[in-house]
């Protein structure tokens, strides 16, 4: 059964006076998944805004135990964090807490060794889809059309399917969610906790500054992005392919907003012309007609 908004507990792990910027995706993320896994989780963070966040030495907002790593460098460290934990008998959660530049990218070929060792890890990457902690330049999580640092006239390439090649290792359980649909993500943290082996989340988490976004606008955007087509939900659960809940109807064109609701309040895409909104909306016809069949099928 579905967790209730009620039913999540009132206690902190992560706590506020953080550095976080007002309407913070990752800190509103960061707080549920917390919450979700309780007090016996031992956190892996490598080079990203989140290193920023927890607020600099010798305070934390963090009450968990910590690890900074560098960017490359996090799936490794959670590698030997766990392996010595369950030497000493410790069952704990070790939770890798990355950016996309530190998992699509710089951190890509550690995290394909841990995940093709089946490392029991739970890996969740906050997905605010740029380089945002060293001045917004795009990564390959960066959607088509987006204007960024190093992309002033538009991304060229679409974003790469991350959660698809780390479910081509063969794990467990893969997942996507988004900071807007709280109980959908405080779900999947619980299964994800509840599973041996390397487990991926993938959670959509708006950047204020770095989506150009109203601070008010932070939470709409993120749902917004699940409505219009531009960010899917979804599980791989021992390679069957489940498409979530709050992305179901929205694979229907008819049911789906108009990407331009999306676009529209952000200031990273207002370069952009009508041909390039027109090639937005293609991709996401033909990437949610695929979804839509692959839906309940085995895809790994």
């Amino acid at each position: 059964m579905a967790t209730s908004i009620k039913s999540i507990p009132y206690e902190e792990y992560f706590l506020a006076g953080n550095g976080s910027c007002p309407g913070c995706g990752l800190t509103i993320g960061l707080r549920n998944v917390l919450k979700a896994l309780g007090s016996e989780v031992y956190m892996v963070v490598p080079a990203s805004c989140s290193s920023v966040v927890q607020s600099p030495f010798p305070n934390s907002s963090a009450t968990v135990p910590l690890l900074n790593t560098p960017f490359a460098a996090a799936a490794s460290a959670a590698t030997g964090m766990v392996r010595a934990l369950r030497k000493n008998g410790k069952d704990a959660v070790v939770m890798v807490w990355a950016g996309d530049g530190g998992t699509f990218d710089i951190g890509l070929a550690t995290v394909s060794g841990a995940a093709e060792r089946n490392e029991d890890i739970l890996y969740i990457c906050y997905d605010n889809e740029a380089y945002m902690n060293t001045g917004g330049h795009r990564s390959s999580a960066t959607p088509i059309g987006t204007f960024t640092g190093t992309t002033p006239t538009g991304k060229r390439e679409n974003k790469k399917n991350v959660p698809f090649i780390i479910a081509a290792h063969n794990v467990p359980y893969v997942a996507t969610a988004s900071v807007a649909y709280v109980t959908d993500l405080y779900d999947k943290i619980l299964k994800a906790k509840s599973i041996k082996g390397f487990k991926y989340i993938q959670v959509l988490a708006p950047c204020t500054p770095g989506w150009l976004l109203p601070t008010e606008k932070s939470v709409e955007s993120a749902r917004l992005g699940v409505q219009t087509g531009m960010y899917h939900l979804f599980e791989i659960e021992n390679g069957i392919f489940k498409v979530s809940p709050p992305s179901k109807a929205y694979l229907k064109k008819e049911k789906r907003k108009p990407v331009i609701e999306y676009l529209q309040i952000q200031g990273r895409f207002k370069h952009l012309k009508e041909e390039d909104i027109k090639r937005i909306e293609e991709w996401i016809d033909t990437i949610s007609e695929e979804y839509a069949q692959l839906d309940g099928k085995r895809v790994f």
